[in-house]
């Protein structure tokens, strides 16, 4: 589970809820009508602007950002470099002895194509295309989020709008002032809210999800096209890490030392 996710979702109601909690009531700050407005609108907007298929499966784009695994690309980079030792001591064809114990299919694609001698370029092409329908599909659940984030305030402009024209209506009813008010003001609310503590947050986590991934299949390209070469597990190495920031390449090799 990515903890910080949840902390940052968890501090942020809790902020919320303390600062409406002191000097009132909790139930002020509830209005049904207000809710569906914006959730409904912003629904109903994601609807119009995706295909349906992409809006149901908002519930495994949200899982993404709570239970991704943590991105290691040292250990990547080890596996690569391990790869690269073999078929230079027993050559290129022993790794497809290799390739049933490896659980990532694009890792096992790329070597499975090198292994059949593949032309380099066309490897390249091939496994670049993935990595750009990969990015896609990131992009698509990326958009729903801030798709959400870009209407969920206007609807709480629009129910505003409504709470005011309310308001205007009853002026000569004092008793149903407040309550048109209440939604004039609290669909507002609703929208900053979902907007900016849900769905844009979300679609920041998202795209950081897909830069994680999109580094590691870049390592993994240009593992398998450094294997194919007959580059020596050093200079494989060498080039691998240079996909990592200076202070993950010295850890990775404090920890091969050790």
């Amino acid at each position: 589970m990515d903890i910080s996710t949840v902390i940052g979702l968890v501090v942020g109601i809790s902020l919320i809820s303390f600062a409406i909690l002191s000097g009132s009531s909790f139930s002020a700050f509830v209005d049904a009508p207000s809710m569906m407005i914006v959730i409904g609108g912003a629904f109903a907007a994601a609807l119009i602007s995706f295909p349906l298929r992409n809006v149901l499966g908002v519930a495994k784009v949200v899982k993404n950002c709570f239970f991704s695994k943590p991105a290691n690309p040292m250990g990547l980079i080890t596996d690569m470099v391990g790869y690269a030792e073999v078929a230079r001591r027993d050559g290129i064809l022993s790794l497809e002895s290799l390739t049933k114990d490896i659980k990532d299919e694009f890792v096992v694609s790329g070597i499975q194509m090198a292994v059949d001698g593949t032309d380099p370029e066309l490897i390249e092409q091939i496994m670049s295309n993935e990595l750009e329908a990969v990015a896609d599909r990131h992009a698509d659940g990326k958009a729903l989020f801030d798709n959400i984030g870009k209407y969920a305030p206007a609807f709480g402009m629009i129910g505003t709008l409504i709470g005011l024209v309310k308001m205007l209506q009853a002026m000569d009813d004092p008793s149903a002032i407040g309550p048109a008010m209440a939604v004039a003001l609290l669909t507002t609310l609703y929208g900053a809210l979902l907007a900016n503590l849900v769905a844009l947050p979300l679609a920041d986590k998202l795209s950081l999800r897909s830069e994680e991934e999109m580094r590691l299949k870049m390592i993994v390209i240009r593992g398998v096209m450094a294997i194919q070469s007959g580059d020596n597990p050093r200079v494989v190495e060498q080039k691998l890490k240079t996909f990592l920031p200076y202070k993950l390449r010295s850890e990775g090799s404090k920890a091969q030392a050790a």
